[in-house]
């Protein structure tokens, strides 16, 4: 029996099926639905935290999704205040020590610099240990998500 001609295709065949299947993906849109309840209501639970940083040319604003604006930390001298904004997520995240993940705002002219540290300060925080007497750094919110931010009242 002359298989030559199968394994021909085959070699034609294994190719075309490996990269064709790297370009097909599957997408999964994850809806969490609420659970019918057959007792009675139940009171409605506070809304968790949706930790949101807007960065903006002149202020950054630190807000909660479903509450607002929580701080607002003006830039001076077209510098802004890292540090004040540190603080204020290491007492966020003292409020909502299970709180892992944080949404940033961006306006579109925004420079790089300014990007890389805000999310650096948004993830860890170095801090002082009395303790072990050193600075340790401290695990904020981890999981950043990047957006736009809508475009601020004197702007519209």
């Amino acid at each position: 029996m002359n298989i030559t001609a199968f394994m021909n295709l085959m070699v034609v065949l294994v190719p075309f099926l490996l990269i064709t299947a790297v370009f097909s993906r599957v997408s999964i849109l994850e809806l969490n639905l609420p659970v019918a309840s057959s007792e009675g209501e139940t009171p409605p639970e506070e809304p968790a935290l949706a930790l949101e940083i807007t960065v903006r040319e002149s202020v950054i604003e630190v807000g909660d999704r479903n509450a607002g604006v929580l701080r607002r930390f003006e830039a001076k001298d077209g510098e802004h205040d890292l540090d004040a904004l540190a603080e204020f997520l290491v007492d966020v995240k003292r409020r909502f020590p299970d709180k892992l993940d944080a949404t940033l705002l961006l306006e579109p002219e925004i420079p790089y610099e300014l990007i890389v540290a805000v999310m650096d300060r948004v993830r860890a925080a170095e801090r002082y240990d009395e303790n072990a007497r050193r600075t340790v750094e401290v695990e904020l919110f981890p999981e950043i998500a990047i957006g736009d931010a809508t475009l601020a009242a004197a702007q519209r």
